[in-house]
Order: structure tokens, then C-alpha cells, then sequence
């Protein structure tokens, strides 16, 4: 695969949710899709000198059995209910040794996950796909990360009380309605605010929905968007 195609096939990555992770415990009932997950492991990687992001896929380390094959558990949409497996791929540019840029970059991405996402992992396997001179020329200017979709409107009151929340940028429909009721209790969908831990967000979400549903609803929150300010003079 050329870079073209490497860069191609990320960008198409992640336009897609992909499978949904969990925040913490699986026990705590907070999940975060994939694609958010690629979003900040990503910028995390761009940082490290004299790497070249490439794919990057986050699933469970250890596959729940009642999966005959990966592509059955991707198709699930959730990772399991353990510890979970970064594999990223990436050009390592010329200039510093091998060993030592992979360490790096390792540890980056491991405390962007933890520290920065609320991530239990396992292990991040990484691969190199290309050996370059030079990195490849970037853009001409920063660009701005595109924003993310608006948030529906809604007057649903737990849809209300989860915007009340620090750190909640909106409530989201990437997977169905903001909130979703089945028999199984409630699931509400948010966007957090960039810096804020989505952990930690998470959690504040699922306690105020929990005191503002009738009593004994299982609520599940899910982690869809990370919303990037915006300076006021963009017109947004």
C-alpha cells in the first residue's frame, strides 16, 4: 500500500464509529466510540518527532470467545467487557533510532488512551510500514479540526439533565436518538468537550440521568464527538 492509500484509508476510518469501547470498567456503563478514540490517539501520534501516523484500530485484547472471528466482533459493535489492544501503524522518519522512536511513541499513545481518554489498555502494537528520508510535506497552513455535527434538538428531560453536566459540549444521534429507551433501562449519546477526560464526563453524565430517571433505570452513556472550541470571530 502506498502512503496515498495508507492516508486514504484512514480518512475513511474515520468517518465510520467503528465498534464502541469502554470507559473505565465495562461495569461502569460508559462507552466511547472508536472513531473518537482514533481522533485523539491520532493527534497524540503527530506530535512524536519523525513519525508519520498511519491505521489505527482499538479492540479488545482479549476477544470475547462467543466471537468465532474479529470481523463477527466488529460487526457486534462493542469491544468486551476487558482490557483493550492499540495496533498502529506508521513511517518512521530518518534521523532517530528505531527502538527509541517506537518506545516513544508507545508511551504517547498509552497515556493519551489512560491518562487523557479514561482507556484500560493492554498493550499498543505497532508497526512500521515505511522507512522515509523526509517526512512528507504537510499542509500549506494549520487547519482547524472540522467540527463535529450539531447537536439535535431535543427536549427530552434526560437529554436536559446530561446537558447540564461540566465537560457535556451536546447530546448526539450517531447511533439513534440522543436518548434511546428499550427494556434493557437508557442509553444517552454525548459529546464532550475537548480537554475534558471523557471518563470522567462519562461518569458525572450516568449519575445525573440515573437521579433524574425513575428509579432502578439502567443507564448507559455513550462518548460519540469531541467538540473543539471554536474562536468566536469564525463565524460559527
Amino acid at each position: 500500500m502506498t502512503t496515498a492509500e495508507g492516508w486514504t484509508a484512514a480518512v475513511r476510518d474515520r468517518l465510520a464509529p467503528g465498534r464502541l469501547l469502554p470507559l473505565g470498567t465495562a461495569a461502569e456503563g460508559a462507552w466511547i466510540t472508536e472513531r473518537t478514540v482514533r481522533d485523539v490517539l491520532g493527534r497524540s501520534a503527530e506530535a512524536v518527532r519523525g513519525v508519520v501516523p498511519g491505521a489505527l484500530r482499538i479492540g479488545p485484547a482479549y476477544p470475547d470467545p462467543a466471537s468465532e472471528t474479529e470481523s463477527e466482533a466488529e460487526e457486534s459493535g462493542a469491544a468486551g467487557t476487558g482490557a483493550l489492544l492499540v495496533r498502529a501503524s506508521f513511517g518512521a522518519v530518518a534521523g532517530r533510532p528505531l527502538p527509541e522512536l517506537t518506545e516513544e511513541l508507545r508511551a504517547v499513545l498509552i497515556a493519551a488512551a489512560e491518562d487523557g481518554i479514561g482507556l484500560v489498555v493492554a498493550a499498543v502494537d505497532l508497526r512500521v510500514t515505511a522507512l522515509l528520508d523526509t517526512a512528507p510535506p504537510g499542509p500549506a497552513e494549520p487547519t482547524a479540526p472540522p467540527p463535529g455535527p450539531t447537536s439535535p434538538a431535543t427536549d427530552d428531560p434526560l437529554a436536559l439533565a446530561a446537558l447540564g453536566v461540566t465537560g457535556v459540549a451536546g447530546v448526539t444521534d450517531t447511533l439513534g436518538p440522543p436518548v434511546r429507551r428499550s427494556a434493557d433501562g437508557v442509553r444517552v449519546e454525548v459529546a464532550v468537550t475537548a480537554g475534558a477526560r471523557p471518563l470522567d464526563v462519562a461518569r458525572a453524565v450516568r449519575a445525573t440521568v440515573t437521579a433524574a430517571a425513575p428509579e432502578g433505570t439502567a443507564v448507559t452513556v455513550v462518548v460519540s464527538d469531541l467538540r473543539w472550541a471554536v474562536s468566536s470571530d469564525s463565524g460559527a
